[in-house]
């Protein structure tokens, strides 16, 4: 499937800028990730398209497992491990290896999900 703008989650539009210009490389935190899962309506997104591209910008050092959580919490609760994984295709352009923490996420959000029902 083709990406485009509506399918497509740049986390470099999504970078904490410092006021003397500097670039964070990290993404962290639950607020960080719910403040990006609503800025970037991913969950509308998901709803709209038959797949989604996730777009991991050069240079990042650590994305933690908590951003991860709070960013996909809705989408993996709604798909499960398996379709998440088929309708979501990441593209790490630094090479960053996100896939520990993203696992971690969404083993997370499914262990939640089943301890709470």
């Amino acid at each position: 499937m083709k990406h485009n703008k509506e399918n497509t989650l740049d986390l470099e539009d999504y970078r904490v800028k410092g006021k003397d210009g500097t670039i964070a490389k990290v993404f962290t935190g639950r607020d960080r990730g719910k403040d990006v899962r609503l800025a970037s309506k991913i969950d509308e997104m998901e709803e709209k398209n038959e797949s989604i591209l996730v777009i991991i910008p050069d240079n990042i050092y650590s994305i933690n497992p908590s951003f991860f959580e709070e960013l996909f919490v809705n989408v993996v609760l709604k798909l499960g491990r398996e379709k998440f994984r088929e309708k979501f295709e990441f593209n790490s352009l630094g090479k960053y290896n996100y896939e520990r923490p993203l696992n971690e996420a969404i083993n997370r959000i499914l262990r939640k999900n089943t301890a709470i029902g």
